[in-house]
């Protein structure tokens, strides 16, 4: 199996008052496991407020090999505590 591969993809992004979101749906719905990189081509994407688009790029999806995948689950759980830190106090918290 090749390491890195290109295919098409769906790009939706959505800014509003209720939501600031983008989705990339890879088509043909392939695998990515823990590790893999995906890359989006193109120029970059801007959505006025209010606004909701759909896009249409290409991607290079990068398989991870089996130390990247194996490091990758290792060390995941400490960085999704990094998540935690963010916070919308007026206040700085000591």
């Amino acid at each position: 199996m090749s390491r890195r591969f290109e295919t098409g993809c769906t790009i939706e992004v959505e800014h509003s008052d209720e939501n600031l979101c983008a989705h990339v749906a890879l088509d043909g719905d392939p695998v990515i496991g823990p590790g893999d990189a995906v890359k989006v081509h193109g120029e970059p994407i801007h959505v006025a407020f209010g606004e909701r688009r759909t896009f249409r790029r290409t991607a290079t999806v990068t398989r991870a090999n089996w130390l990247e995948r194996t490091l990758t689950r290792l060390t995941s759980g400490l960085e999704f505590g990094e998540l935690y830190d963010v916070s919308f106090t007026p206040r700085r918290i000591l």
